[in-house]
């Protein structure tokens, strides 16, 4: 059965810094792409961060986010984690994690289509 379970939210002011993690059951964390979604308030979900199987580990990040933001994984503690860095009002949103169900890619997309998405997200609040 697949668990995807975020945490790590919370409420940070501007330039600080937040870990999330997403903790996976039910699967092999580094058979699949990773990726990391975000939903502000009145605004679609949009992808952020995303990282290939493990056989290459390939990243890819929105240019929102990209040089503050740093995804990884550890497959053995079955986690995935976004660092954030530099932290920006418009960071504000509820963040998401999921899987590109398609194993063993060489790639990632930023594209939430290809995504199956498990957990209830964890809010990140950046404010002064």
């Amino acid at each position: 059965q697949l668990q995807l379970v975020e945490s790590g939210g919370g409420t940070v002011q501007p330039g600080g810094s937040l870990r999330l993690s997403c903790v996976v059951a039910g699967f092999t964390l580094d058979t699949y792409s990773m990726g990391w979604f975000r939903q502000a308030p009145g605004k679609e979900r949009e992808g952020i961060a995303c990282i290939s199987s493990t056989g290459t580990s390939v990243t890819n990040y929105a240019d929102s986010v990209k040089g503050r933001f740093t995804i990884s994984r550890d497959a053995a503690k079955n986690t995935m984690y976004l660092q954030m860095n530099s932290l920006k009002p418009e960071d504000t949103a509820v963040y998401y994690c999921a899987v590109d169900w398609r194993p063993y890619l060489s790639f990632c997309t930023l594209t939430q289509g290809r995504y199956a998405f498990g957990g209830q997200g964890t809010q990140v609040t950046v404010s002064s």
